[in-house]
Formats: C-alpha cells, sequence, structure tokens
C-alpha cells in the first residue's frame, strides 16, 4: 500500500466518518452511544454531527476527567459492587456504541476496588458487546506525551495509523482484510501454538477455535488476528515486554507462569499489585480468552495505548479473562486484558512444530 509522505494534520471530521461509515455503518433510526472524556469533545461532536446527518439517533455521554478514579474511590460498598437495573436496561435499548478512549492522567486509586467496579459492571460490559460496538482514540495531549511525541507528531501518527492519509481509507482497510485472511488460512489448519522469546517459552492450543480477522470495524485502528485459546492449554512461561496500563496504573515487565491454563506464579518490575488484583478480580482472570498477532507493520514503537500497541506488526498479545464468544473461547471474566510480548528481537512464533515467524517476520 502506498502511502503519502507529507505531513498530515488530525482531522476529526474525517475520523467521525470513518467511524460512522465504516466502523458502526450507521442506520436510519439506529440509537447509537458516543461515549468518551471531555478532551474528545471535537471528535466527539464530529461523530454526532455525522450519525445525525445518517438518520442515527446519537446518545452523546461525556465524562469529566477523573470521573472513573472518583466512582472507584468513593462509592459506597452497595454502590461500588452491584449496578442499578436502570444501567442495564438503557444499553439494552441501544443498537450499538462507540467509545472514544480519551487518555488523561491519572490518579491513584486502589487497585482491589477498581477490580470490584469491573466485576460489578460485567453485564454491562456483556450487552453492550452484544450489539454493534468500536473503539478508537482521541489524540489528547496526554496521550502523545506517553508516546514520547509532540501533539501535532501524534496527531499525524493516528491519522496515518488510521489510513486517513490515504485517498481511500475504506480500501486500504479492504486491503488489511485480505492479508489477514490469508493468514488466518494456515492459522485454522494449526493446534499448537508455541511462542518463543527471551524470557518467554509457551505452548497454547487453538484447534477447533475460529481466527476472527480484526479490520478496523471494531478497533479503530486496528490490525490483527486473534483467537480464543484452549483454556486449559497454556503451559509456561511468558514475559511481556511492552509496557501496559491497566485502570490507569502502568504495569513493565510482567511475566505469569501458566500450568494447566491457569496462572500459578506472576511477577512485574512495575506495577505489580495492579498485576494481582486483575488476576484476583475472578476465577476467569487467571486463564486466557484470547491469543492476538500483530500486523500493522505501520505502527512500528509502543506508545504506551493498547489501541495501538497491540497492532504492532511482529508481537504477539495475550489477554487474561473473557474470551470472545466469535472465537469459540468460554472463558468467563470482568477482565479482558491485553498483554504484550515483541518477537522482532530473537522471537519465534511456531505452529505444530513450524517455524512460521521468526525475529517478527512471517515465513508464510
Amino acid at each position: 500500500m502506498q502511502t503519502n509522505t507529507s505531513y498530515v494534520a488530525y482531522d476529526p471530521d474525517l475520523h467521525a466518518a470513518l467511524l460512522a461509515d465504516y466502523c458502526l455503518s450507521a442506520a436510519p433510526g439506529e440509537r447509537l452511544l458516543v461515549a468518551g472524556g471531555q478532551a474528545a469533545t471535537p471528535l466527539i461532536r464530529a461523530v454526532t454531527r455525522a450519525l445525525l446527518t445518517r438518520g442515527a439517533r446519537p446518545v452523546v455521554r461525556v465524562d469529566y476527567p477523573g470521573q472513573q478514579e472518583d466512582f472507584a474511590e468513593l462509592a459506597s460498598d452497595a454502590v461500588l459492587d452491584a449496578i442499578h437495573p436502570a444501567d442495564l436496561s438503557d444499553v439494552e435499548a441501544l443498537d450499538g456504541s462507540l467509545r472514544v478512549l480519551t487518555p488523561a492522567p491519572a490518579h491513584p486509586v486502589d487497585a482491589a476496588r477498581r477490580a470490584r467496579l469491573l466485576a460489578a459492571n460485567a453485564p454491562v460490559a456483556s450487552a453492550r458487546a452484544r450489539r454493534k460496538w468500536s473503539l478508537t482514540l482521541y489524540p489528547t495531549a496526554h496521550a502523545a506525551a506517553q508516546a514520547s511525541m509532540s501533539e501535532a507528531q501524534f496527531g499525524e501518527f493516528v491519522m496515518r495509523a488510521m489510513f486517513l492519509d490515504r485517498p481511500d481509507p475504506v480500501a486500504a482497510w479492504a486491503e488489511v482484510r485480505l492479508m489477514q485472511a490469508r493468514l488466518i488460512e494456515r492459522l485454522t489448519r494449526a493446534d499448537v501454538v508455541r511462542i518463543e522469546a527471551p524470557g518467554t517459552d509457551l505452548t497454547l492450543r487453538v484447534g477447533g477455535r475460529t481466527w476472527a480477522n480484526s479490520d478496523g470495524r471494531r478497533n479503530m485502528p486496528s490490525g490483527e488476528v486473534f483467537t480464543g485459546p484452549h483454556e486449559d492449554s497454556a503451559e509456561g512461561i511468558v514475559t511481556f515486554t511492552v509496557p501496559a496500563e491497566y485502570q490507569g496504573q502502568m504495569v513493565r515487565g510482567a511475566r505469569l507462569e501458566f500450568r494447566a491454563g491457569q496462572v500459578v506464579t506472576a511477577s512485574a518490575d512495575e506495577g505489580e499489585s495492579a498485576l494481582h488484583a486483575a488476576l484476583n478480580t475472578d476465577p476467569g482472570a487467571r486463564r486466557l480468552g484470547e491469543l492476538g498477532i500483530g500486523t500493522n507493520t505501520g505502527i512500528q514503537v509502543p506508545t504506551g495505548n493498547i489501541l495501538f500497541d497491540e497492532k504492532i506488526g511482529g508481537t504477539v498479545h495475550l489477554a487474561i479473562g473473557k474470551s470472545y464468544p466469535e472465537t469459540g473461547g468460554v472463558n468467563a471474566s470482568a477482565v479482558h486484558w491485553d498483554l504484550i510480548t515483541d518477537l522482532r528481537q530473537g522471537g519465534r512464533l511456531s505452529l505444530d512444530g513450524e517455524v512460521v515467524q521468526e525475529d517478527g517476520v512471517f515465513l508464510i
């Protein structure tokens, strides 16, 4: 695919049009939630306007900075541990939803209380997942700083990652879909997957499971294929070399040891308390719900945001917790947290003993 090498500034109207038409496929009369933080108001307004001109009925929810942290920190036990019936019925009355990630500084909140809030909201999350949904990111100043870029540089990075620098972004995503379909043809024939890298030697079974082709409709940007490994199959050790945020806390150097599919030991160089809080959320949080393979070679450096980082070409990610039902996975949990390991320097991915990727480069 040809890339425009000239500078391209972030444009919320172009972003909104791609979300409304390609990601949400907005239709007249549909009640569609648009949710995000205050800093994302330019994109939220652009999406709302786009939905209205397509005959949809947008429902807009804007959070103030720190709203989720306030809820987790200050809610009584009764409020923290149970949802109100109206929260569930409101989601059930939607036709779809868009969540705009709006990275901002977070003040520390007890990780265990965050985990309780997440567990209580699991029915709402499940109801939302049964409808069409999409997730994207607004390029905030905080996100740019996390990525060690200026705001202008990060805005351009976001545009290019979404192919919004191309004359026809939808056609570019169609090319990604075709490339990933060819990869899935080989993956579907495999049973045992082995992941090897410094500090990592892990095997999983995926035979009979379905591989999903993530082509930007649900995650914008995207560029990955993923499945739900057999819940009792994970054996070995994995070290996650790309930092990952969990509930506002950055976790670096996480290491998990699996036996019969379950995490038996866990440690981290930084953020270990958040790692253990996630694992202790519920029994399903100690098993894997997803194995993903990043394919987007246009995203080369970690940004501190999972929406981009899990798509980096030459990486794999494993999610502890909830499976996506469309993959055939059956693991149930309030948690779904993606953790990434980079295979581009000394890593290998094997299918039934055949090396199919080495140093991040596919051999098939």
